[in-house]
C-alpha cells in the first residue's frame, strides 16, 4: 500500500499542465466498440480506470497500442460481448460498453458496476433507454443481458439527468434505425466531446451540450481521430490548490468555457483570476472569504469539486454553507477533515463549515476519488504533516497529482506505507 505525505506551508507557484479528462476518455473508448478499422486517440492520461476500460476492450478481442499519452485500437474482431464482473466492479464507466455493443452486435451482457461509494448511481435510466429502443433486456445474476434484431429510434425523457445514461443511449443511437430524441438530457461538457468524436465518425447529433439531444441513425460508421478534452476537474483541484496555499499558479491547457462556477465561487472567496495566453492564472488571498455553495448538474457547480472547496472553506473567516444536491453520500471526507483541525457539522444535505485559523497535520484516509484531493489541498495548508493513506483512489482520476504539486513547490511525496 501506497500514501502520501505532505509537509505543508509551502506557497505554490508556476505553471501546471492538466492532463486529459478521464470522463472524456472513457467513453471515447468505449465509442471504439461501433466500427472496425484503426481509431486514433490523443492525450489520454494514464490513469487506474482508463487501464481497466482497456483491459476490459482487450478482453472483448479489440487491439490497442499505447504511446506515451496516445492510443491507437481496433476493434475489427470482437471476440466476446461480456463486460465479467472482475473488471466492471472497480469501476461504473465499464457499464459504458453496454450501448455500442448492443447497437453493433445485437447483444451484451454487461456486469451491473462498481465504483466510489459516494451514493446510488442506478443504470436503470440507460437501461430503460435501451428497452424504448427496442432491446430486451433481463437481469441475471448480477448482469444485464440484452439482445435485439436492431435497435430503433426512440423519444426518451430522463427523470433526471445523467451523464452516463446520456452517453450510453447517444452512442447506442448512432448505428439505430430512424430518429433518436433525448430529453432531459446531461449537458456535461464531456458528452460535447463524445458527441464531436461521434460525429466526425459519420454520426449524425445535434444538440449536445443542450438538454435536448437528436440522433439520427446512420448505417455505418468510421474510425475516429480525436484529442479528450482537458480534465476541468484536475484544472479546478490545482486552481483551489493556488488559493488554499495562497499562491500564484498559471494552470495551462483548462478551458474557461467549462470552469465558469470553478472560477465565479474562486473569486467570491477573494482569490485573483486572471484568463492569460498560457492558461487560467490564479493568485490566492491573504484573507478566504466564506461561501455558500450548491452543487448541481452542469452548467451548475460541479458536485466533483465539492470536497475540494470543502478543504479551502476549512480555513475561511467566517461560516460556509455547502449544499450537496447530487450525491446523497458525499460528505464522507467530512470526518477526515476534521482530523487536521477542522470545524464542520453536518445537517442532511448540508456541510456547514466554520473556519479555523489553521489546520493540523494528522494522519487521515482517503474515501473517494475527489475526497483524495480534498485532503491533500488540506495538507498543502496545514501545519506540520499530513499522511494520506488509501490513495489508491487519487490514482482513479489524477495522473501523477504528487509530481504535479511537487513541480509547484509542495513539499509532498510519495511513500511504501
Amino acid at each position: 500500500m501506497k500514501k502520501i505525505i505532505i509537509h505543508g506551508g509551502n506557497k505554490l507557484h508556476g505553471t501546471v499542465n492538466i492532463s486529459g479528462a478521464k470522463n472524456a476518455a472513457l467513453p471515447l473508448l468505449c465509442a471504439t466498440l461501433l466500427c472496425g478499422g484503426e481509431h486514433r486517440l490523443s492525450n489520454i492520461p494514464h490513469l487506474r480506470d482508463i487501464n481497466t476500460v482497456i483491459q476490459l476492450l482487450e478482453t472483448m478481442g479489440a487491439k490497442i497500442t499505447r504511446s506515451e499519452n496516445s492510443a491507437t485500437l481496433q476493434a475489427d474482431k470482437v471476440v466476446s460481448v461480456e463486460a465479467p464482473y472482475d473488471l466492471v466492479k472497480t469501476m461504473r464507466a465499464s457499464v459504458l460498453v453496454l450501448g455500442p455493443l448492443l447497437s453493433r452486435f445485437g447483444k451484451a451482457r454487461v456486469s451491473l458496476p462498481g465504483g466510489c461509494a459516494i451514493g446510488a448511481r442506478p443504470i436503470d435510466l440507460h437501461l430503460k433507454g435501451l428497452a424504448a429502443m427496442g432491446a430486451e433486456i433481463t437481469l441475471d445474476h448480477g448482469y444485464v443481458e440484452a439482445t435485439c434484431k436492431q435497435l430503433h429510434g426512440a423519444t426518451i425523457y430522463f427523470d433526471t439527468p445523467t451523464v452516463g445514461g446520456t452517453e450510453n443511449l447517444m452512442m447506442a443511437a448512432t448505428l439505430a434505425q430512424g430518429t433518436t430524441i433525448l430529453e432531459n438530457a446531461a449537458c456535461e461538457p464531456e458528452i460535447v466531446d463524445l458527441a464531436t468524436a461521434l460525429s466526425n465518425m459519420g454520426a449524425c447529433i445535434s444538440g449536445a451540450g443542450t438538454d435536448t439531444i437528436t440522433i439520427d441513425g446512420v448505417d455505418h460508421l468510421v474510425p475516429m481521430n480525436h484529442r479528450v478534452m482537458s480534465d476541468r476537474i484536475e484544472a479546478g483541484t490545482f486552481m483551489v490548490a493556488a488559493a488554499i496555499t495562497k499562491g500564484d499558479v498559471t494552470v495551462a491547457n483548462a478551458d474557461p468555457e467549462y470552469l465558469d462556477a470553478v472560477i465565479s465561487k474562486l473569486s467570491e472567496s477573494g482569490a485573483t483570476v486572471e484568463h492569460t495566453p498560457a492558461g487560467i492564472r490564479v493568485i490566492g488571498s491573504a484573507q478566504i472569504k466564506p461561501l455558500q455553495i450548491k452543487t448541481s448538474p452542469h452548467p451548475g457547480f460541479p458536485t466533483d469539486m465539492q470536497a475540494q472547496f470543502m478543504a479551502l472553506l476549512t480555513l475561511a473567516q467566517g461560516t460556509s454553507i455547502i449544499s450537496e444536491n447530487v450525491f446523497e453520500n458525499r460528505f464522507m471526507h467530512v470526518c477526515e477533515l476534521q482530523r487536521l483541525g477542522s470545524n464542520i457539522r453536518i445537517d442532511g444535505k448540508q456541510a456547514i463549515v466554520e473556519g479555523v485559523d489553521m489546520l493540523c497535520g494528522a494522519p487521515v484516509m482517503a474515501t473517494d476519488l475527489r475526497a483524495s484531493a480534498s485532503l491533500i489541498l488540506a495538507g498543502l495548508a496545514a501545519d506540520n504533516t499530513t499522511e494520506v493513506a488509501r490513495i489508491y483512489h487519487l490514482d482513479r482520476g489524477y495522473e501523477r497529482l504528487e509530481e504535479k504539486l511537487l513541480a509547484l513547490g509542495a513539499d509532498i511525496q510519495r511513500v511504501s506505507a
